[in-house]
């Protein structure tokens, strides 16, 4: 197990060291936030132990990055920096426990112990997955969710994949039901087959059936050459209909035709040909509510939806948010050549307001936007008017009324709060993102009672001269 120490007290790395190495463990050191990160991106490392006082950025920034960049990274904080809020924040933004200094050795070889822990189960049970998905012939590693509703979708796809049966994928536009249909693909026999897409609507009914059946030289002007069909370029494999509540009337009788004879007749031929092919539909539209409207075929309806898959919408399931942000940004920032950014958490909350009603599309595009303009970080700033537009908006002034000044107090303290948190402790950092002297900041922490218990403390204590009465 390999250990990254990041810490700017060369004592404190000392003390680690010997630690964590009298233990077993291996270690390396870093003393700025620019190495560390360099040490990382060139290592793989079991465990980071992170101190919040870096001299180039703020340890909470660090710890920002590198949820995003390594999320499976266990992270323990080691801070002088006692405060409750500090703790919050810390576990907030994702670290597996939090150390303050003074530490006690048994306490650090403890925590350890349990962060290393976590990461062997998170690793097994990742190798587990892999070992599964391989097993049933392919993998669902586009769809992202831990939602019951989308654990739902996961196993009626594995269950459906290995079947011939036809698969109807029922959700509304921009769930991923392509996504839904390729992974249904790759798990069935059929993989190592085409993959065809058909969009339904994007054809007039004529062009439409030479598309899909082909066609004879001479059968109509213009078609100067035998054509192969949709279905016959499918052969073997599988044919997906995007949208099918668009197939005019006239095609669905010879789309029903191909499902229950496995033959269809190419425009302008007089012998069929046959095409082993598996179909899967979605829809955004309610096919029952069409059928009984008459723009939809019953006998067809009943063809397509032997296996049916709803997807959920975005707004049902949005404790899968965090996942398909990390997924989504990880890709987008791929494709345009940039570093992962971190989301901070007012962005994250507005993306959590917000109910999507693009669903993943919508959030895909939002993400790739707020990347392209954001500067490594992605904020409530660089998110689409929409996305902001949802955030709740406080009731300033209750019905009946409040004290000017307890309101004050308490968005001056939020502010503080808020500083402190974004500058990792660092009252003077802090200072110079609320445009105010260190010394004022420092006073008025000290009215509200915000100061950590050691500040506040008449004997500042080095730690050079901590180290010599206390056990690290």
């Amino acid at each position: 197990m390999n250990i990254l120490i990041l810490d700017d007290e060369p004592v404190i790395r000392e003390v680690l060291r010997a630690v964590l190495e009298r233990n077993g463990w291996e270690t390396r050191e870093a003393g700025t936030a620019s190495d560390g990160l360099a040490l990382l991106s060139r290592e793989t490392f079991d465990l980071l132990l992170l101190d919040l006082m870096l001299p180039d950025r703020s340890g909470m920034e660090v710890l920002a990055e590198v949820r995003t960049r390594y999320p499976e990274l266990p992270v323990v904080v080691v801070t002088a920096y006692t405060s409750v809020e500090s703790a919050i924040a810390a576990m907030r933004e994702g670290a597996f426990h939090y150390l303050p200094k003074p530490f006690r050795n048994d306490e650090v070889v403890h925590v350890v112990k349990q962060a290393l822990e976590k990461r062997r189960l998170v690793a097994e049970n990742r190798a587990l997955k892999a070992k599964l998905e391989k097993g049933g012939g392919g993998e669902l590693s586009e769809l992202v969710g831990r939602s019951l509703a989308m654990e739902k979708v996961f196993e009626t796809a594995r269950q459906a994949a290995a079947a011939r049966s036809t698969i109807l994928v029922v959700g509304e536009s921009g769930t991923g039901k392509e996504l839904v249909a390729k992974a249904l693909h790759r798990l069935s026999p059929r993989a190592a087959g085409p993959f065809v897409t058909v969009h339904s609507g994007a054809l007039p009914p004529d062009l439409l059936e030479s598309n899909l059946f082909g066609h004879t030289r001479g059968s109509f002007t213009g078609a100067v050459a035998d054509k192969k069909g949709l279905f016959k370029a499918a052969d073997g494999g599988t044919i997906f209909f995007d949208e099918i509540g668009t197939v005019p009337l006239e095609t669905q009788a010879k789309l029903l035709r191909v499902l229950q004879e496995r033959e269809f007749l190419p425009v302008g031929a007089v012998e069929p040909q046959r095409a082993d092919v598996r179909v899967i539909a979605a829809t955004n539209a309610d096919l029952s509510k069409m059928v009984q409207e008459g723009r939809f075929r019953e006998d067809l309806f009943y063809r397509l939806s032997v296996i049916t898959i709803p997807l959920p919408p975005l707004r049902e399931r949005k404790e899968d948010i965090p996942l398909l942000v990390e997924a989504l940004v990880a890709r987008a920032a791929s494709e345009n050549g940039r570093s992962i950014p971190s989301v901070t958490p007012s962005a994250m909350k507005a993306l959590f307001d917000h109910d999507w009603p693009g669903n993943v599309r919508e959030l895909e595009n939002a993400l790739e936007r707020a990347l392209v303009l954001g500067h490594g970080v992605i904020d409530l700033d660089q998110l689409p008017d929409s996305v902001r537009r949802s955030v709740p908006r406080p009731n300033l002034l209750p019905q009946d009324g409040l004290s000017f000044k307890d309101a004050v107090a308490s968005y001056e303290k939020s502010l503080l709060s808020a500083a402190l948190h974004r500058a990792g402790g660092v009252q003077k950092r802090a200072a110079e993102l609320l445009r105010l002297k260190p010394t004022t900041l420092n006073e008025m922490l000290k009215r509200y009672g915000m100061l950590p218990r050691d500040a506040r403390e008449s004997d500042p204590v080095l730690p050079a001269q901590r180290l010599e009465r206390s056990t690290y």
